[in-house]
């Protein structure tokens, strides 16, 4: 977890790096390239009528806010993002959908839904008449969101999501092998993979392997892509973070550049990399993705998949 000290000194070294860049929008994406990074998380201040779930903690010690994302956007070439509301706030998407109500060509919501509760169905018939959202996030990062999967508690959603046309992002580090039967009972569900299936708490482990190997296997599966975001977090090195660039062609070479999605999940790794470095990571450095892939992994290809028109 990042100091407030620390946090602040990133911000303004950030802050200045830009500056001496100018406000030109990135190189890497010139004239033809639309740029949507398809994860970031946004939250306010913690107040009487915004409150955080007892003992969840904020991924950076100050807040995330539309104000912080969008000059930072512009400053990067980011022409749109995909908000996942975090999970400290609890099962609400108020603040996301105020982005996308104050710039509604740029920001798109896949949003958190009481996944523990069959009552939720529901929501999801009139789910995207909510003006920007998408879809749905489903995060099992603890032990008792995965019991969910494996108790039969969640088995509800996948259904009642594939009847009414909800895309799913979805996100269990160690069991995304879980999603194989999910993705072939149900294979008009569009699922979208979270971070290659991997997290930080993998590399410690020695795990990332087995996460990949998971994320792999699913490919065999029309219905599902997957972001190739969060590697920042699996990287042991500096920019350009070449250890990972084994993880991310594999990935990509099972899944094609139409079912690989460019994202930062900026909060989870904020220190690391500058935004205008995290796009220059896959325009400049990755050099199994040619010109017509890059098109794809890095906006064309999550929009097609959200349908955001």
């Amino acid at each position: 977890m990042l100091s407030r000290r620390n946090f602040l000194n990133a911000t303004i070294g950030a802050g200045a790096a830009l500056a001496t860049q100018g406000p030109q929008r990135a190189s890497a994406q010139g004239d033809r390239r639309m740029i949507v990074d398809a994860q970031v998380h946004l939250w306010k201040a913690e107040s009487p009528d915004w409150k955080w779930v007892p003992g969840r903690q904020p991924q950076l010690p100050e807040p995330f806010t539309i104000e912080r994302l969008v000059p930072m956007m512009d400053e990067a070439g980011v022409d749109r993002a995909v908000i996942i509301p975090p999970s400290w706030p609890g099962d609400r998407n108020d603040y996301a959908l105020e982005a996308v109500k104050r710039y509604p060509t740029r920001f798109r919501v896949m949003g958190r839904i009481p996944l523990q509760d069959p009552k939720s169905a529901d929501l999801l018939p009139a789910w995207k008449e909510q003006q920007g959202m998408l879809g749905v996030r489903a995060l099992f990062g603890d032990a008792q969101s995965i019991a969910w999967l494996m108790d039969g508690t969640v088995n509800w959603f996948w259904p009642a999501a594939e009847k009414a046309g909800i895309p799913v992002m979805f996100f269990a580090p160690g069991y995304t092998s879980l999603f194989g039967p999910i993705a072939e009972r149900h294979p008009q569900l569009t699922l979208i993979l979270d971070h290659m299936g991997a997290a930080p708490f993998m590399v410690r482990e020695n795990k990332i392997e087995e996460a990949i190997a998971q994320t792999v296997a699913l490919a065999k599966y029309p219905n599902v892509s997957v972001k190739l975001s969060g590697s920042l977090g699996l990287s042991r090195e500096p920019y350009p973070f070449r250890d990972v660039a084994m993880y991310l062609k594999r990935v990509f070479e099972e899944y094609g550049a139409q079912r690989c999605f460019w994202g930062t999940d900026i909060t989870a790794s904020y220190t690391k990399a500058s935004y205008r470095q995290r796009v220059a990571h896959f325009t400049d450095e990755l050099d199994f993705l040619g010109e017509t892939d890059k098109d794809w992994v890095m906006g064309r290809a999550i929009v097609q998949r959200l349908k955001w028109t």
